[in-house]
């Protein structure tokens, strides 16, 4: 009997250890100083980087409810993480322009794509993945942080947040991969961006240039030259198409002052109330197994001993009384986290109507960012084939070009 009692309780000790766990592998991200330049970097050696908004899955009411968290806060998370993101590789002053983008954009050097696995104000886990204009991927992994009640002390928006050793390890990863990239290769993929940019607004005169590589890369066949005319206008559309986009990041940086006061005390508050959470859950389980084990100690103790019945009864009394008042602190845990989801409120809303100006007229964009994205582009290439007079290619308007193989 000894030996299945310690068993059982052996048992119970992993049930207590594994209730914290998170459900998913990552990289545990500890303190982690930023790598920021000692000096300027030349101009060619310079990536622009575009981050799209974040995504997250659907979550259930309950799910939601267990990770602390409702659907609101993560959809205005996809906007506030990217943004936050933003600053921190523009702090480096290793990069060129950095931008969030409403989706995958062709016309930028790195492309870095995120998904929220969790946050809840006391951990925060992200999927990141980095991939250049080639194709080549930098990073892709899972990270995650663990903020405790001083990681809310002196934080400044733009800055330093709770979980800013998140951030910093994410830069300092971008960094490390690029560092070991030859000056060539950089150059390289600046170049690629161009020429997948110019192929998307003129297929015609550019799908010879590049060429699908191994592992779905993409490979430069030739290249334009240095004057080429088709070149600089189409070089002079994607400008116009970074008129829009940084216009929505005044947008984006507006939402994340403006997110930023009521998001900190939110999460903070929300680690408090976790913390409290956690006591009590740690309670009411411990309660519950140890009256499963007395229970299972009484009846295999009257099993094994007649003559230990009555003493066996009265631990199965005992043990059913204390699984009663371990559910009993269940309950009160529910009325915690009941009160955590009133702090989710303030978190959504629509994009506004942006009016732009291009060649003297006005053009008003509505709908979500990624649909005003969709509807500057398809004014830049309206006026592109004005200007050439090329028709556009139905292909590309269906998204079915595609790549020349290797010869």
């Amino acid at each position: 009997m000894k030996s299945n009692f310690a068993y059982l309780a052996g048992f119970a000790l992993i049930l207590i250890i594994l209730s914290g766990c998170a459900t998913y592998q990552a990289q545990k991200v500890g303190a982690t100083p930023i790598l920021q330049a000692r000096e300027e970097i030349a101009e060619d050696q310079l990536l622009d980087v575009g981050i799209t908004v974040f995504k997250s899955e659907e979550l259930s009411p309950e799910k939601a409810e267990q990770e602390g968290t409702s659907n609101e806060i993560r959809k205005a998370e996809g906007n506030f993480i990217p943004d936050h993101l933003k600053n921190t590789l523009q702090r480096t002053s290793h990069w060129g322009a950095v931008r969030v983008v409403p989706g995958s954009d062709n016309s930028v050097d790195l492309l870095v794509k995120g998904e929220i696995l969790e946050s809840n104000g006391e951990y925060l886990g992200l999927k990141i993945e980095v991939t250049d204009a080639t194709g080549r991927i930098w990073v892709a992994k899972n990270y995650r942080a663990e903020a405790t009640e001083t990681s809310y002390t002196d934080n400044r928006a733009g800055q330093k947040d709770a979980f800013q050793d998140l951030y910093n390890t994410i830069a300092n990863d971008m960094l490390q991969f690029k560092q070991k990239l030859h000056p060539k290769n950089i150059r390289k993929i600046r170049t690629t961006a161009k020429l997948k940019f110019a192929r998307e607004f003129a297929p015609d005169a550019f799908s010879g240039y590049l060429a699908k590589g191994e592992n779905d890369t993409v490979e430069i066949k030739r290249l334009p030259a240095y004057d080429d005319p088709m070149m600089q206008r189409l070089l002079k559309i994607r400008e116009r198409e970074y008129m829009y986009v940084d216009t929505l990041n005044e947008r984006y940086d507006e939402f994340y002052r403006q997110m930023w006061p009521s998001y900190e005390n939110w999460r903070q508050l929300n680690l408090t109330e976790r913390m409290a959470l956690q006591k009590i859950k740690r309670e009411a389980l411990t309660k519950q197994l140890l009256g499963a084990l007395m229970m299972v100690a009484g009846v295999m103790g009257s099993v094994s001993n007649s003559n230990f019945g009555a003493i066996g009864a009265g631990m199965i009394i005992l043990g059913g009384q204390v699984i009663i008042s371990g559910f009993n602190v269940s309950k009160e845990a529910q009325l915690n986290e009941a009160a955590i989801g009133e702090l989710s409120e303030s978190f959504a809303g629509e994009m506004k109507p942006v009016v732009m100006e291009l060649e003297g007229k006005q053009y008003e964009l509505t709908g979500s960012a990624e649909e005003q994205f969709k509807q500057w582009r398809a004014l830049l290439r309206k006026i592109y084939f004005a200007e050439t007079g090329f028709e556009p290619d139905p292909a590309l308007q269906n998204g079915e070009a595609e790549y020349d193989e290797e010869p």
